[in-house]
């Protein structure tokens, strides 16, 4: 399956790149398309998107979220899986129709949907995602959830077996770890699939932005937290693009656009232009006439190297490509055998590699978009040759 991630800049276009996407996938014979979109407005395909998947031509199916119901139906589930222990604490339930959405809603509602999405029976998905940076948090929260739940309820469960008899003695209740462990299990097994459909090499993301100053600064902020958390851009689309022959009075707005342009195709592997039609797009006519660029194939995640210089300088060198990223928006830290790594608001725990993590770190320098950390070998832990 491959899935197509859309996003851009507020303001960019970015649903109605992604409704003329999928429409050009299923035109273009690429099987039966499903069209993600997180709001329930009717979009460019004139369609009201609902959590069912609705046909709106051959080959293409759109489907939404309803934030206020999936976080109804999740608390409502919740509740009764507590319910002995809500009743011993005398609590009173809560009814479904006093339950409304709080913050967050919206993303865990679309991360299940994506979710769903990837059980289906589909060739192609294109997700309309939010705006960036919303967008690229949402990417990295199952990996960043899944290492909060290793951290506080670890799968080691003997401490808690231990202590169990005697804290239920003190608090007088049953506790909860059984429970607990069981429903953490169940949020990493759903989080791990998220996870894996993100990291997938048939996975990219698509960066939709009007070529401009604004436009340009965010794209480079994007590249560099894209590469953070391993993801792939296909294609950066270059939306509402200008005709050569626009008018007098938009010329210099024209030339502006091919300056941004030109400066683009230099540092993404992949452009392509949508022209601007002169009005809003609507309906799947308008669509087709935008030429939406093509679901290609996937690829794998960019490698993380290790350069072995111990012979030389009895160091190992990490090499995470970073593209994008400058010095005063870098930060480093190394915590047990993790390196926390931080490109201006975005932030990645990244465990260390088996040989690094006998290692202290002596240093880091980022050149050419790539950051080198240094690391030099612990002589308690390290091997010695004879």
């Amino acid at each position: 399956m491959r899935t197509v991630l859309v996003t851009g800049p507020g303001g960019s276009g970015r649903t109605t790149v992604a409704a003329a996407t999928a429409l050009a996938a299923a035109r273009d014979g690429g099987g039966r398309v499903l069209l993600l979109s997180g709001d329930r407005l009717d979009g460019p395909l004139g369609v009201s998107p609902g959590p069912d998947p609705v046909e709106a031509e051959p080959g293409l199916w759109v489907a939404g979220i309803d934030p206020a119901e999936h976080f109804r139906a999740e608390t409502l589930a919740l509740q009764e899986r507590l319910a002995t222990g809500l009743d011993l604490l005398g609590a009173r339930p809560l009814a479904a129709e006093e339950i409304t959405e709080l913050p967050g809603a919206r993303q865990s509602a679309l991360l299940h949907a994506v979710r769903r999405a990837a059980e289906g029976h589909w060739d192609t998905v294109v997700v309309d995602l939010p705006a960036l940076p919303e967008a690229l948090a949402l990417l990295a929260l199952p990996e960043q959830l899944r290492r909060y739940l290793r951290r506080l309820l670890p799968r080691e469960r003997q401490a808690a077996r231990a202590l169990r008899p005697m804290m239920a003695q003190l608090a007088g209740i049953p506790m909860p770890a059984q429970w607990l462990y069981e429903a953490a299990a169940r949020w990493d097994e759903g989080l791990a699939a998220v996870q894996a459909l993100i990291e997938d090499p048939g996975t990219t993301v698509r960066l939709v932005a009007e070529p401009g100053p604004a436009a340009a600064e965010a794209l480079r902020s994007a590249r560099g937290a894209l590469a953070l958390y391993g993801l792939r851009a296909d294609t950066v689309v270059a939306n509402r693009v200008l005709p050569p022959d626009a008018g007098a009075w938009l010329t210099t707005l024209a030339a502006q656009q091919r300056k941004c342009l030109d400066e683009w195709s230099e540092e993404w592997p992949a452009t392509h232009e949508t022209r601007h039609l002169g009005r809003d797009p609507r309906g799947a006519d308008d669509l087709a006439l935008l030429g939406a660029a093509a679901v290609g194939a996937g690829a794998d995640r960019a490698p993380w190297p290790v350069e072995d210089r111990l012979a030389e300088e009895n160091l190992l060198v990490w090499c995470v490509p970073l593209p994008g990223a400058v010095k005063s928006e870098l930060s480093l830290v190394r915590r047990d055998d993790e390196l926390l790594l931080g490109v201006g608001p975005f932030h990645r725990a990244v465990p260390l590699p088996s040989a690094l993590r006998r290692c202290t770190v002596t240093g880091a320098a980022l050149t050419d978009g790539v950051l080198r950390v240094r690391f030099t070998p612990d002589p308690g832990l390290w091997p010695r040759t004879a």
